[in-house]
């Protein structure tokens, strides 16, 4: 299934790619890799290339969004309590990041899946199969510096940023611990997740 190419038109593609320069969009990533807030990994995660032949990071929006995607995901669901405890939460900071120059990313917000004729799975599905699919696909079909793509947690805007647009044109803040920062339990308070203490 990984193994067959997805070709995609290339008349659509270049109608999809818009210019966006994001500014204090909010990564949240393990405390384990505070020192590099650029750092890219391989990973498995919704749009990572199928076959590491390259690296991506993840933007929100805002701090609910990347809160929402990277702590909470689906890990509630059909649960009455939902609690994060503060040992867990603490593992884990966040960098505001912003570039100097606009990224050229393909926009799969609206109408741009059904266009390109693949699964709306791949942006918005639980199982990201389709999504590393498609990444793969325009990673290699185009000169895209990434995708951007709306949260299906929040609705919010959401960057995947490839490698080749890394490190040059971003800027990152030190990595600050999530419960550290003002809007934190906000943030959680928006997802219905109360901040707990260890006991």
């Amino acid at each position: 299934e990984l193994r067959r190419r997805v070709t995609l038109d290339p008349d659509i593609l270049a109608d999809l790619a818009v210019e966006i320069t994001p500014k204090a969009y909010v990564r949240v990533t393990p405390m384990t890799h505070a020192a590099t807030p650029l750092g890219a990994g391989f990973g498995v995660t919704r749009f990572a290339s199928p076959t590491q032949a390259f690296r991506v990071i993840y933007l929100g929006q805002d701090l609910t969004t990347s809160v929402a995607e990277t702590l909470v995901r689906d890990r509630f669901q059909g649960k009455a309590t939902r609690k994060l405890l503060d040992v867990e939460a603490a593992t884990w900071g966040a960098t505001e990041v912003s570039a100097s120059a606009p990224l050229t990313l393909i926009d799969l917000r609206t109408t741009g899946l059904v266009r390109l004729g693949v699964s709306t799975e791949a942006a918005r599905g639980k199982a990201q199969g389709q999504g590393r699919k498609l990444s793969q696909a325009v990673y290699d079909q185009t000169d895209a510096q990434g995708l951007v793509y709306s949260s299906r947690l929040t609705g919010r805007t959401c960057i995947c940023v490839y490698d080749r647009a890394l490190p040059g044109g971003l800027g990152a803040s030190p990595v600050i611990e999530v419960t550290r920062l003002a809007g934190f339990v906000d943030a959680l308070r928006a997802l219905n997740v109360t901040l707990i203490a260890t006991p």
